[in-house]
């Protein structure tokens, strides 16, 4: 359900703890982590609050604030992480909803410094092709949405230095689905690293694979064209050679 269209601010509400709570059960997140966004019709942004389990929330838990940051609606304190769900937001009107959580496959590749741009799984390829790395943010300052510019327009998915994964979509549930498909490659790419190699898709096969991004890459509410961070694929700048 798209907030940017016939979403109430309810349904929205059942939605967002809903996905909470999935993040949770899933392994996910812990204790107080992660937090979620949602932009309302009226422009202003539903988040989940400050301080409590994710999986615990109920829809009166949850806060909505001005696209400035200021409180507008909730008796809780809204995400100490605002900041950079509004940085997102804002960057991109395609973006409706974003995730964070500390997937521990991922948040490993995060902590290790290393981004996950191999094209290796064509699901992946084709739908958010790579996952670039971020440079280290103080968790809750602004800097976390700075950090996130020289990628915004481009990706819909980012590990954050040291910190966890942020996913951006046109909806909660597709955002959601983006964090368990960026867990389930670190995964999948750690297992292969420990078995000796990991095998990559060709430019060419990236290519192909980028001719059917239309078809794809639609179903799951993301960016225009995903782009493979090895060999830059998708890139407006990209010439094939």
């Amino acid at each position: 359900m798209s907030p940017g269209s016939a979403g109430t601010i309810f349904s929205l509400r059942r939605e967002m703890v809903e996905i909470g709570a999935r993040l949770y059960e899933r392994g996910l997140i812990v204790a107080s982590e992660g937090n979620l966004s949602a932009r309302l019709p009226d422009g202003r942004v539903l988040v989940t609050p400050a301080g409590m389990c994710k999986g615990r929330m109920k829809p009166e838990d949850l806060v909505v604030v001005e696209r400035s940051g200021d409180h507008a609606q909730g008796t809780r304190k809204a995400s100490s992480e605002v900041k950079m769900h509004l940085a997102a937001i804002i960057a991109r009107d395609d973006v409706h909803a974003c995730v964070h959580a500390h997937p521990p496959y991922a948040t490993a590749f995060a902590v290790a410094g290393i981004p996950l741009l191999d094209c290796v799984l064509p699901e992946v390829v084709a739908t958010l092709g790579s996952i670039p790395l971020t440079d280290y943010a103080t968790p809750s300052t602004p800097e976390v949405g700075e950090s996130l510019m020289k990628y915004i327009e481009q990706y819909d998915a980012f590990l954050l230095k040291n910190h966890g994964v942020l996913t951006l979509a046109g909806d909660l549930e597709s955002a959601f689905q983006k964090m368990e498909t960026v867990e389930r490659l670190a995964q999948i790419v750690h297992l292969a690293r420990s078995l000796g190699k990991v095998d990559t898709l060709s430019c060419q096969d990236v290519e192909t694979l980028f001719n059917l991004t239309d078809r794809l890459h639609s179903r799951f509410g993301g960016s225009d064209t995903p782009i493979c961070g090895t060999c830059r694929v998708g890139d407006p700048g990209h010439t094939h050679e």
